[in-house]
């Protein structure tokens, strides 16, 4: 049976659901959630001190001794308080523990812009940890993938990092009431089209379905996809659409330089048959490479919309 929920509601029903199935499980956060507390216990829902570096730290000692945390960071920027504890510790210890241990930690984290919380609160910084091996990374964009993307994570048995952007969570959409889970790289064709392969991340694929809609009224066929998971990344997916249309587009919040819409795009032209598919250059619609401002008029102007992904999709029909 399938209902509409929430992405806020879905993404608490997983941690309920797999409190249950698993009591290996433990939650530290700042502000534990009431409900999970009240329901599991102190010792297993934790309120932590305002340290990253300590709980996040924490976690992989738990991890290591046969418990499976969950850290709710909050905004992704608190994670460069504690960068030691992700890069040197978390995502490299399975490693250096020649395969013997396994470290199974979830760090759910918020990211994007919109809300005028300034530079400090409106990264989104998940291509940085793209480049770190060991980490996996996760964008739920919708209540029916953050629920199954959230349980498949605390299932893992490697450090993943949940970007969960924080504009999402009101926003409603179908969830099944039956057990699921979401695979870690499998892109969803979100629409289907022949003229022009779209990419969105997280919340951009509001932004990308909205155009598509709109372009479809003028004869483009617009075929858009949702990532879900980009590390691991499902290139061959990728690779199809774009040798179907012959374009590209990518639309990710984040900052244009060395972001995940360029890593999307590397996947397209490094494959030759696909890359000899093209009929115009990729484009990226991202954020320019600065801080995102305060001012919600300045905000708005350097955030990623739908005006600036039907430029894009009309440059590469051209």
């Amino acid at each position: 049976m399938t209902r509409e929920i929430t992405y806020a509601e879905a993404a608490n029903e997983a941690l309920q659901e797999e409190f249950l199935r698993d009591d290996r499980l433990v939650h530290l956060s700042t502000d534990a959630p009431g409900d999970l507390q009240k329901r599991f216990g102190s010792d297993r829902v934790r309120t932590t001190p305002i340290s990253e570096s300590a709980y996040v730290g924490a976690a992989i000692g738990l991890a290591g001794s046969g418990f499976r945390p969950i850290v709710n960071v909050r905004w992704s920027t608190f994670m460069f308080v504690a960068m030691d504890q992700f890069i040197n510790q978390a995502a490299k210890i399975t490693y250096m523990c020649g395969g013997q241990a396994r470290f199974p930690i979830v760090y759910r984290l918020w990211v994007g812009g919109g809300m005028s919380m300034a530079a400090q609160h409106s990264m989104s910084p998940y291509a940085m940890f793209m480049n770190i091996p060991g980490l996996k990374v996760i964008l739920p964009a919708t209540p029916y993938d953050m629920k199954g993307l959230l349980k498949a994570a605390i299932r893992d048995n490697n450090p993943v990092l949940s970007f969960e952007h924080w504009a999402l969570s009101k926003i409603k959409g179908p969830v099944p009431e039956e057990e699921y889970t979401v695979p870690f790289g499998n892109v969803e064709v979100k629409r289907q089209g022949t003229d022009v392969t779209v990419v969105a991340l997280s919340h951009m694929l509001y932004a990308a379905l909205e155009a598509a809609q709109e372009l479809g009224k003028e004869g483009i066929s617009v075929e858009v996809l949702d990532p879900r998971t980009l590390i691991p990344m499902d290139k061959a997916s990728i690779r199809a659409s774009v040798a179907k249309t012959g374009r590209l587009v990518v639309i990710d919040e984040a900052c244009q330089t060395a972001g995940a819409a360029a890593e999307v795009i590397s996947v397209v032209v490094e494959d030759a048959p696909t890359f000899k598919r093209l009929k115009a250059p990729p484009l990226r619609v991202c954020a320019p490479d600065v801080p995102i401002p305060y001012s919600p008029p300045m905000e708005k102007f350097v955030l990623p919309n739908k005006e600036k992904v039907l430029a894009a999709v009309r440059k590469v029909l051209r």
